[in-house]
């Protein structure tokens, strides 16, 4: 495989609203790390808020910056520190996804296996690495990334799909933190990627009833894939309808999966007396919860970020087509109409749902 050059071509953030698509010197992989060709790189829906400059000053910590992190390619060639043993293994060629988040490895919460909670977050010094968030990321032909944030890819899959492996993984991870029961009645409350993904991995995990929340062809979607629909612009409401259809006792377990105001609100009252209630989504604005009706029913509250120790569980229900996120995969752009591909998916032009980039 021919090497690369000197120059990559990478979408570049220089400030609130500001990006351009410009030549930067392609990384050095340092370390454990390896230099990989990006494929595919799909858009998450933090990646508007960075670009706005809603999330500084932790994301991104400085700039000029590169964002990105839901990405996969293939492996260019390694450090000169890697062991031969792992060089073996992600040898030029080897077929791979990023996961978006490395912890240094070394704090309480890294050796617990809870890395997306590391201690020195934000430390590169330190070892911790949040791809396209506090270290640079994937908008990019090529990105040097740590090993222990890869993941081999199985043959089924293509780049595209494997792209989906971040949102996938957050779902995996929800539906664990949820602790579903066999035959427990599940709600998930938004119908985007995410909200999707989760209602199949509850479907896998034996849910007898997954009630999604949300509207259009994206609710039309969830439907096809097995779930009950609930129309957010019902006259009656969400919550009327929820309660209705659950006999009047609300869900076992609840993922909200949108992650804005309106519903978080809401998901706190279709949860049943003993129920739970998983924040998958990442609100910016306030909430105001029935702090009461938590109390005095004992709901659980689980918070739930990106997708630690998951991954591969996740490509092997992909690859086997016990979950569909081809389907999702909605739009494809080069690197260099970024700023389309951004407007399709914040405006969700044509149905966009999920919006890959191939660099």
């Amino acid at each position: 495989m021919a090497g690369p050059g000197t120059e990559m071509k990478a979408v570049v953030l220089d400030g609130p609203g500001s990006f351009q698509a410009r030549p930067l010197p392609i990384p050095e992989p340092r370390g454990d790390e390896v230099l990989c060709r990006v494929m595919s790189v799909a858009i998450c829906g933090s990646d508007p808020k960075i670009v706005k400059g809603a999330t500084r000053p932790t994301w991104p910590p400085s700039y000029p910056f590169v964002i990105g992190h839901e990405w996969a390619g293939e492996v260019v060639g390694g450090s000169a520190d890697l062991a031969a043993s792992q060089a073996a293994k992600f040898r030029p060629g080897t077929r791979v996804a990023g996961e978006a988040h490395k912890g240094c490895g070394s704090c309480e919460n890294c050796l617990r296996g809870r890395y997306n909670l590391c201690l020195d977050y934000g430390n590169e010094a330190a070892g911790h690495r949040h791809y396209g968030f506090t270290s640079q990321g994937a908008y990019a032909e090529y990105i040097a990334v740590s090993i222990q944030a890869l993941h081999l890819l199985p043959d089924a899959i293509s780049f595209d799909q494997a792209a989906m492996l971040d949102t996938a993984g957050v779902a995996v991870h929800a539906v664990q933190r949820g602790r579903i029961g066999i035959g427990d009645t599940v709600v998930v409350v938004g119908d985007g990627p995410i909200g999707i993904l989760t209602m199949q991995y509850a479907r896998t995990a034996g849910a007898g009833e997954v009630i999604v929340v949300g509207s259009g062809p994206r609710l039309q979607m969830a439907r096809e894939l097995g779930a009950t629909g609930v129309d957010f612009t019902d006259v009656g409401g969400s919550i009327d309808r929820v309660v209705t259809l659950t006999g009047g006792m609300g869900a076992d377990v609840v993922f909200e999966c949108a992650g804005i105001r309106s519903s978080c609100e809401q998901s706190v009252m279709m949860v049943r007396k003993g129920g739970r209630l998983v924040m998958v989504g990442n609100p910016i604005e306030p909430a105001t919860i029935p702090w009461g009706k938590v109390s005095l029913d004992e709901i659980e509250l689980i918070g739930c970020r990106a997708n630690p120790n998951v991954s591969d569980r996740a490509l092997r229900l992909i690859s086997t087509g016990v979950i569909r996120v081809e389907g999702l995969i909605t739009h494809n752009f080069p690197l260099d109409d970024f700023g389309e591909a951004l407007a399709t998916f914040v405006e969700q032009r044509d149905g966009a749902m999920k919006v890959v980039v191939n660099p």
